[in-house]
């Protein structure tokens, strides 16, 4: 069925409904009525006041913790946020987030995410605890019922990113689960230009005591964006069960994305000064160029009480997928005048994720104990081919873009694309243990632990599938955290933790000298955060403030020895607050700022030393309001204010990328008819249409270019039945 046949039929469907409204709050069957049990690796944290937010996140290793036991700081967003902004992506989700901003991934359309002015890729986030399972580029917004914000150093707590991101913080995903009560829900919506949506989320209880649940999760979209020329079809397919007992626990996932963009409108590289911003509707893809990713992705986690101090869990997940590109993005003159090249990859990934542990609780005299230990390993297979044309490439205008018949990519070749061949393997894996001990009632708790890793990775020859490159690694990450709370309302916290990165082989010469070291194989280089903070919770409002240090090493060269060693190292330090809440009945928000002094202290290039780090900004701060009329019951206001300072667009820094700010507004209005709930949402981002690059950079050294998405109108109606 097409998204503007589903439109049509939802529409239909709702239209006698809606011809005599009686007014109502839209109600929450999804709702699940349990408290947090600290540590647990399946059962959630309650939504915080206002819904918006959780009452804690997934902490790792640690397993699901209170925001104000947590000694770092994090934020869990709801599937109700997500519902009521009508998200269609992870990176919708947090852009309401005052620590992150969204970016895209180098050379493709993954989303990418900036923390503490480190970059996240999306495929290091975890699913439901697990590394590697989730899809690669781009995951959609209604498979997901809480989205984890970690801030900080997180090798210690989750194991070292397989992509080798993560030293400024962490994203866990959490599948959606069935609630307390039936759930039969339809959405249909328009997202801008001809892009219209249908999906639909239906769960149930069943069994004795309700113990058993199952949720499925549909969704169809397509059509033209509001972005002229480009076409996007995404197809969601997402399963949860579970079960629910006194002793035993036990959830099961499985999902299914098919992401489809034709003229994608590429990142663009500017090649001295920045050219002033297209309209932010233009397009200056070629017609022929498409990204195409499918996936198939599914996870596993069971708990299980030994007795009423001991647990036991185990989880296992996995992914198959495929990407095919043929993009062309451009190289820009400050007059707008670009040239680009064609490039065709694919890539087929074979993922297999798991991790177990234990946890204990007890007490030596009057210390409380809560030990946990882990084990987990990530198994990666990856074929990958691809093939470029000249690269002399072709001539357009950023601002009158023309059209080219599509070139021959047939220039440099690595691989087939239609059979390509194993080009990685790589397996990481870890044992952790770590023992949160509790003091003054459990008004002081102090935790301490370790994470052993050993990396080891395996490259072959796109041609002939000759290995022709491996890496074995290992380290050991502690970590330090104490939390105090000398009220009900504070917490203090400080902590010590560590970034992990893959090290790498020394050269045979840099800048013509040779290395004395050629072929080692260094170890993987630690980064290193010292972090204070203190937590602020009224029952109904909250926030955080934290002050951090993060230390990111990097490869170095030591001429007078002529050895190649980890000596570089980029610090960034600021910052952080952010409030949460419903300040009084019927007025929420989310928000805050991040202050960042970002430098690179030492560095291969001696010229970059001193500088500011590409796509850092000094400055960023987010407000999110939500007012409940009450002259109107059922009627939302909602506005929203993001704004970004100027950052560095080139390492020596003499180029900057200057400040943007964007504004959203939207309402909404939950009432019954004829017996059954409908909300209709209205919503408008980039209220006013400006023309702005929003990102410089993400991927590390790059200093590509994001325009900014034009105003966007969406619509949607939904109901239960």
């Amino acid at each position: 069925m097409s998204p503007r046949l589903a439109l049509m039929l939802s529409t239909a469907l709702l239209a006698p409904l809606a011809a005599s409204p009686v007014l109502a709050q839209e109600a929450d069957p999804t709702a699940v009525e349990e408290v947090i049990v600290t540590g647990s690796q399946v059962r959630l944290p309650p939504a915080y006041a206002g819904g918006q937010v959780a009452k804690g996140a997934r902490v790792g290793l640690l397993g699901a913790l209170d925001t104000m036991d947590t000694p770092f700081s994090v934020t869990s967003y709801t599937e109700e946020l997500i519902r009521n902004q009508q998200a269609i992506s992870i990176g919708d989700v947090l852009q309401n987030d005052p620590t992150v901003r969204v970016t895209k991934g180098f050379g493709n359309f993954q989303e990418l995410y900036v923390v503490r002015g480190f970059p996240v890729y999306s495929d290091d986030m975890t699913y439901n605890g697990l590394y590697g399972v989730l899809p690669r580029q781009f995951v959609a917004a209604e498979l997901v019922e809480r989205v984890d914000v970690f801030r900080g150093a997180n090798a210690f707590l989750n194991g070292a990113a397989p992509g080798g991101s993560g030293v400024g913080g962490a994203f866990n995903l959490v599948p959606k689960r069935a609630g307390n009560n039936p759930l039969t829900r339809v959405t249909a919506g328009w997202d801008g230009g001809e892009q219209l949506y249908a999906t639909a989320d239906v769960a149930r209880r069943f069994g004795p005591a309700d113990a058993y649940g199952a949720r499925l999760n549909l969704g169809l979209h397509g059509g033209e964006t509001n972005i002229d020329g480009q076409d996007r079809d995404l197809k969601v397919i997402g399963l949860g069960l579970d079960r629910r007992g006194e002793r035993a626990r036990f959830s099961a996932d499985l999902g299914w994305q098919d992401h489809h963009i034709d003229a994608p409108r590429p990142t663009v590289t500017p090649a001295g000064a920045i050219p002033k911003a297209p309209s932010a509707d233009k397009n200056f893809a070629q017609d022929w160029t498409y990204t195409d990713e499918r996936q198939l992705f599914g996870a596993a986690r069971g708990e299980f009480d030994l007795t009423d101090d001991v647990s036991a869990w185990a989880a296992i997940g996995g992914r198959k997928g495929k990407e095919d590109n043929v993009l062309a993005n451009p190289t820009a003159q400050a007059d707008g005048t670009i040239s680009a090249y064609r490039f065709d990859n694919v890539r087929k990934d074979t993922i297999v994720s798991a991790d177990a542990g234990l946890r204990a609780r007890f007490e030596t005299g009057s210390v409380g104990h809560s030990l946990v230990a882990s084990v987990a390993q990530v198994n990666l297979k990856s074929r990958n081919a691809y093939a470029f044309s000249s690269f002399a490439g072709f001539a357009s205008n950023l601002y009158a873009p023309v059209q080219v018949a599509r070139p021959a990519a047939d220039f440099f070749i690595g691989g087939s694309l239609s059979d390509p061949r194993v080009t990685e393997r790589s397996k990481t894996r870890s044992v952790a243990i770590a023992d949160t001990l509790s003091f003054l009632d459990e008004r002081l708790l102090v935790t301490a632990g370790v994470r052993y890793q050993e990396i080891e990775t395996r490259s072959y020859d796109y041609n002939t599938g000759v290995r022709n490159g491996a890496y074995d690694g290992d380290a050991t990450t502690p970590a330090v955290a104490v939390v105090y709370k000398p009220s009900g309302q504070i917490s203090l916290y400080a902590n010590y933790a560590e970034a992990l990165i893959p090290g790498k082989t020394a050269p045979g010469a840099v800048n013509g000298v040779a290395v004395a070291n050629a072929g080692e194989i260094l170890s993987p280089f630690r980064g290193e955060q010292t972090e204070l903070g203190a937590k602020y919770d009224a029952g109904s409002f909250g926030g955080t403030i934290s002050l951090f240090r993060t230390t990111q090493p990097s490869e170095y060269f030591d001429v007078a020895s002529r050895t190649y060693g980890a000596g570089g190292e980029q610090k960034n330090q600021g910052v952080e607050l952010t409030a949460y809440g419903e300040l009084t009945p019927g007025l929420r928000l989310i928000g805050g700022a991040t202050w960042l002094d970002a430098k690179v202290e030492r560095a291969l290039d001696a010229s970059v030393e001193g500088k500011a780090p590409i796509g850092a900004p000094e400055f960023q701060t987010n407000l999110n309001v939500e007012y409940d009329v009450a002259a109107l019951a059922g009627l939302t206001l909602e506005g929203r204010a993001v704004y970004t300072g100027s950052q560095a667009a080139n390492a020596t820094n003499t180029v900057k990328l200057g400040s943007w700010t964007r504004f959203d507004a939207g309402v909404r209005y939950a009432f019954e008819a004829a017996d059954r709930p409908i909300t209709l949402r209205a919503r408008v981002e980039n209220l006013a249409d400006k023309n702005q690059w929003v990102a410089v950079g993400g991927y590390p050294g790059a200093n590509y270019l994001t325009l900014g998405a034009p105003r966007t109108l969406r619509l949607s109606v939904t109901t239960d039945f």
